[in-house]
């Protein structure tokens, strides 16, 4: 056995296979992993292979567009000598840690492996050095290039061990601030160009600037002039900004014991466990709401409160993505007097390790006078204990209405701090789910975005009952465990009944309520905590407890309900039982790099849809009001936070099938300004009629077209906020026009067809 869930293969493994061959030959051993259990492991010796040619490491931060740059620099020494490379990521969407691992040389290269000896390694944020062995296959005289701010604060993140290798192999150590270069030339976070030039110039190319220059002019011409010129400027820059980093014994730190598989895991020190240390995972199931103690400090720039300037409304909660902003009503006498709750004081804590800077938080704020409650401000690490406090061990109490902005707000969410892109528009729908509703919520989740930042081990975001199926068959997952519950919930029911005569009259009417509500949330919590308090037998309690009131959700991108799980989409909702399900809708496959999907609007450029999709979008909301008593809601987020919450109150509360399609921002829209402008374009996306507000009661037959008129003369202006639709134009400005033209007389088409049904039934 070897590779076993893509685990390296060494000469030094192999070479121990011949050393078994000539010694003690046998039909049953494993290389690469230490089987501690079964004994099958082969002993290694140093082995090493000295390749010729030159090898390297590029440890990227995701997003940051350094795999990219990695192809790019392959792509450019291809063309004079021969080239290999193996990339790794984690899965977090963005925000993760890539690993470029690159070969190059006059001879062909045969070497299956990771890289063993790099002459040059690359780090683009600081922070790794405490956290991962960057500096575990550089070799002697080797190079080291460090994106940082500041030479001094890079110092202080070297571990005594770290500072002791670069001594020994007399490493030659060069830094960069990339990230002040990519913002004063209005390309933010986008550091990979900036990284690319350094490295070229590093290994020698000829003319590296002049090929560079004109690579991007190639890559980001459909994004447009200004991309380009940023880019190319930024390039110049880069080259007279490089600096040499001096180091003493003295600036290194004590390096963390790592102690748990889980912790080792999360240092990417995986590839160092035995099959003992991950025998108690071996069913695959990890512990939830591990991701708090992550603390992965992904962005220098940070929200922070003002407290003078706050009006307490929540909407900075509301809109977070991922859930390190809160507020929380608190006894001690700090922050401010909490409106509504004078004997509470009101206070907004946000963990800035776990920000990721998109800003979502200041945009939405309203502010005092003019002047705005929050701002983005340098990652400080001194509020960690505060933020741990409240976080982790402190609930709120019960003050304003559940169903409201505030209210909901103040509620503790079951999913935090999960891997998603800054700025991500499914998140704070689901982080919403899990306030509204707690650990009342099982949630089976389609593969895709949602699967990938909802579900990655070691850390997993949710803190409740979470279970990933696969992309076809969601719907029917969930359906399977609603049936599970169900026959549970019967079976309870038989025995409360049988046990009612053994109790007294007062336990005996707690029952008959349990019996009558046990399909109401919030009033079966209620009963259930009554009757903890009363004397009962202690098998008739645990049994209450073992099966709560559940609300099955099924959640998953619109590939999946649009496309390849729609089959099973249908089958829930002919069903009429009682599942809910919320689709995150980007309109693109956004976890396997943005290809079409049967959600896509005409026009939109995407993989599989190069010169624009000629079909318009598939009306799903449409498809599923044919459904007899079939609830179905559509919503954006940062247009109206009210319909949101109302509709999955109502979502949740019809009894039987309920559809909410969520309109979802993505980074592979391409948004003008980036994700940071998230919000705006949710609301101008209903504002023009691209997405319409609107909920269908099968119960009063009766649909609600909840947005205003729309304004169809801003469509255009829409259109060209987002890369899908410009792009097509800098390739055929004549199809651009038609096929924009068709997508808006869609949406047109669409609107006056809703109102024409809602005019119909009054």
């Amino acid at each position: 056995r070897y590779g076993l869930s893509s685990k390296n293969t060494s000469p030094k493994d192999i070479y121990a296979v011949y050393q078994m061959l000539e010694t003690n030959p046998k039909h049953n051993f494993t290389i690469g992993i230490i089987d501690d259990v079964n004994h099958t492991s082969l002993k290694t010796v140093d082995y090493d292979i000295s390749l010729p040619g030159t090898e390297m490491q590029i440890y990227g931060f995701g997003s940051d567009g350094m795999v990219s740059a990695s192809k790019d620099i392959m792509h450019i020494l291809g063309e004079e000598y021969y080239v290999q490379g193996y990339f790794e990521y984690d899965s977090k969407k963005s925000g993760g840690v890539t690993i470029s691992h690159l070969r190059f040389g006059s001879e062909k290269i045969l070497a299956p492996y990771s890289i063993t000896n790099a002459h040059l390694v690359v780090v683009t944020k600081d922070e790794y050095f405490k956290k991962y062995p960057v500096l575990e296959h550089i070799k002697e005289n080797g190079i080291l290039l460090i994106n940082t701010k500041e030479e001094k604060e890079c110092l202080s993140k070297f571990t005594a061990d770290e500072i002791a290798i670069l001594e020994e192999k007399q490493i030659r150590i060069l830094w960069i601030d990339a990230e002040k270069i990519a913002e004063k030339n209005h390309i933010p976070g986008k550091i990979s160009k900036i990284m690319e030039i350094i490295i070229l110039n590093l290994l020698g190319v000829k003319n590296s600037y002049d090929i560079l220059k004109e690579s991007i002019e190639k890559q980001f011409k459909t994004k447009g002039e200004d991309i380009v010129k940023n880019n190319q400027n930024a390039i110049q820059e880069a080259t007279e900004n490089v600096r040499k980093l001096m180091i003493t014994k003295q600036d290194g730190t004590k390096a963390k014991v790592l102690s748990t598989v889980i912790e080792k895991m999360n240092s990417r020190l995986g590839n160092t466990l035995t099959v003992q240390d991950v025998m108690d995972y071996r069913t695959g199931a990890f512990p939830g709401g591990l991701t708090k103690y992550e603390k992965r400090g992904t962005s220098n720039r940070v929200s922070k409160w003002i407290k003078e300037n706050c009006i307490q409304c929540g909407m900075c909660s509301f809109v977070c993505p991922h859930a390190v902003i809160r507020p929380f009503l608190i006894k001690e006498e700090k922050g401010i007097e909490a409106q509504g709750a004078p004997e509470y004081h009101f206070i907004i804590s946000i963990s800035e390790k776990d920000c990721t800077g998109c800003g979502l938080c200041v945009k939405v704020c309203p502010g005092k006078n003019g002047k705005k409650a929050l701002y983005l401000g340098p990652l400080e690490n001194d509020n960690e204990e505060e933020t741990t406090k409240y976080f982790n061990d402190y609930e709120n109490p019960k003050v304003f209405p559940k169903f409201t902005i505030k209210g909901s707000q103040l509620e503790k969410p079951r999913f935090e701090f999960s891997g998603a892109c800054a700025g991500c528009g499914e998140t704070a729908y689901i982080k919403l789910l899990t306030q509204l509703y707690g650990s009342s919520l099982v949630i089976a989740n389609a593969t895709g975005c949602s699967s990938i930042y909802g579900g990655s081990a070691p850390s997993t975001p949710y803190s409740l009952s979470w279970a990933n199926s696969l992309f076809e068959d969601n719907a029917e997952f969930s359906y399977g465990i609603y049936l599970s519950y169900q026959n549970k919930r019967n079976r309870i029911k038989e025995i409360l009944e049988e046990s009612k005569e053994s109790v007294t009259d007062d336990v005996k009417k707690l029952y008959q309520e349990l019996l009558d509500h046990f399909e109401e949330p919030e009033k079966t919590l209620q009963l259930k905590e009554e009757l903890k308090e009363r004397e009962i037998p202690k098998d008739l309690q645990d049994l209450i407890d073992y099966v709560p009131a559940r609300i099955v959700f099924a959640i998953g991108g619109d590939g999946w309900a649009y496309d390849i799980g729609f089959g099973g989409i249908d089958h829930v909702l002919s069903s009429n039982e009682n599942i809910n399900i919320l689709v995150l809708d980007t309109e693109v496959y956004s976890n396997t790099g943005g290809q079409m999907s049967k959600s896509s609007h005409t026009g939109a450029v995407a993989e599989f849809a190069d010169l624009g999709k000629r079909t318009n979008k598939k009306d799903l909301f449409r498809i599923a009001m044919s459904y007899p008593n079939c609830y179905v809601a559509s919503i954006s987020l940062g247009a109206n936070m009210m319909h949101t919450l109302k509709v999955m109150e109502e979502a949740v509360s019809h009894q039987g099938p309920s559809l909410i399609i969520a309109y979802s921002t993505c980074i592979e829209h391409g948004i003008s300004g980036g994700m940071s402008c998230s919000l705006e374009e949710q609301k101008l996306a209903v504002d023009v009629g691209y997405v319409l507000l609107m909920r269908y009661k099968p119960e009063e037959e009766k649909l609600y077209l909840d947005s205003k008129t729309p304004d169809f003369n801003r469509y255009p202006e829409f259109l060209q906020r987002e890369v899908r639709y410009k792009a097509l134009a800098i390739k055929n400005q004549k199809m651009a026009d038609e096929l924009l033209e068709l997508n808006q007389k869609a949406s047109e088409k669409r609107y006056y067809y809703y109102e024409n049904l809602v005019k119909n039934k009054q």
